[in-house]
């Protein structure tokens, strides 16, 4: 006993938070998004979907002339405040648990979207199941409640048009059953990858598809964090079920599934924090995991964007 006690080290100290980083990652990302909401306010005036031609305008304009760029406040800005609200989400969960966490951190790329997501990153370990539990589900459910109005008024302000899916199309997006539920109390009748999306209903687009990957039950992703609170044994089987679901939908689907499926396989050779508090979750807890269970299926899409295949 002597010598373990004279062998113990306390653990490091925190790497101090660095909003400055924060901020210009933020700033950063807002611009991107810009490039890409201006992108799909030109495609929407001009009754497209997507532009290729709009989108390499957009990323010119980034360093020529970033004023030009007004015209993607709207999505920008949604797309921002959803992202935001997840990873805020996951800050204050952290910091009711005693988690020492960064600030969020975005990751701006020169993308169809204008950004890779955003993270935060945990500087101390997570002690118990409820805490793994309240730190992944705070994300995606605080996210979904930001996403949900933006896409109301998004589609509110939407309009079908079916050559939207035509061969003709650069690239066709999916629609979520959440989505589609909304769509068909605005458009009765119509198919919902018909609907051509306002840039505030395509930020949504953006923030549900985000949340359905981030709630794929298994790894170190918020819907892994939810599983293994539950049930480490469970976490462990769906860790390999839910890879081998996504080969088979990339075979059948969309083939962006197999690089998924790829890299969940990799970040299963990562060590897991053990977690020392194994009280199980409470009810309300449950109740609230089943709530990300219907979210998830409510915002996942088996191909997320395609295209159509040319006629000849």
């Amino acid at each position: 006993m002597q010598h373990a006690a004279a062998s113990w080290q306390p653990p490091p100290a925190p790497k101090p938070k660095r909003l400055g980083l924060a901020l210009l990652l933020l700033a950063v990302t807002f611009l991107t998004c810009l490039a890409a909401g201006r992108q799909f306010a030109e495609a929407f005036a001009d009754g497209q979907a997507f532009s290729a031609d709009e989108w390499s305008v957009s990323l010119k304009l980034l360093y020529k002339d970033p004023t030009a760029l007004a015209s993607g406040l709207p999505f920008a800005l949604s797309l921002m405040v959803i992202l935001l609200a997840h990873e805020l989400g996951h800050y204050f969960a952290c910091k009711h648990h005693g988690i020492r966490a960064s600030y969020p951190y975005f990751i701006p790329a020169p993308t169809l979207i204008g950004t890779f997501g955003a993270f935060i990153l945990m500087r101390s370990p997570i002690r118990s199941r409820r805490a793994l539990f309240d730190v992944g589900a705070s994300g995606p459910l605080t996210g979904f409640v930001f996403a949900i109005p933006l896409l109301i008024y998004g589609i509110a302000h939407s309009h079908v048009a079916p050559e939207i899916s035509s061969p003709d199309a650069d690239i066709i997006f999916g629609a979520p059953l959440a989505l589609r539920l909304i769509a068909h109390r605005f458009f009765p009748g119509a198919d919902p990858v018909t609907v051509l999306l306002h840039p505030v209903g395509r930020a949504a687009w953006v923030g549900l598809f985000a949340t359905a990957l981030n709630l794929l039950p298994t790894g170190q992703l918020d819907g892994g964090h939810i599983v293994r609170s539950i049930s480490p044994r469970l976490h462990r089987w769906v860790g390999w079920l839910v890879p081998a679901t996504l080969i088979v939908l990339g075979y059948f689907h969309w083939r962006v599934w197999w690089l998924w499926a790829g890299i969940l396989l990799a970040l299963r050779f990562l060590r897991i924090p053990q977690i020392y508090d194994q009280r199980p979750l409470d009810s309300g807890r449950i109740v609230l995991a089943v709530v990300t269970l219907i979210v998830m299926l409510l915002c996942f899409m088996p191909v997320p964007l395609w295209q159509a295949p040319t006629s000849h």
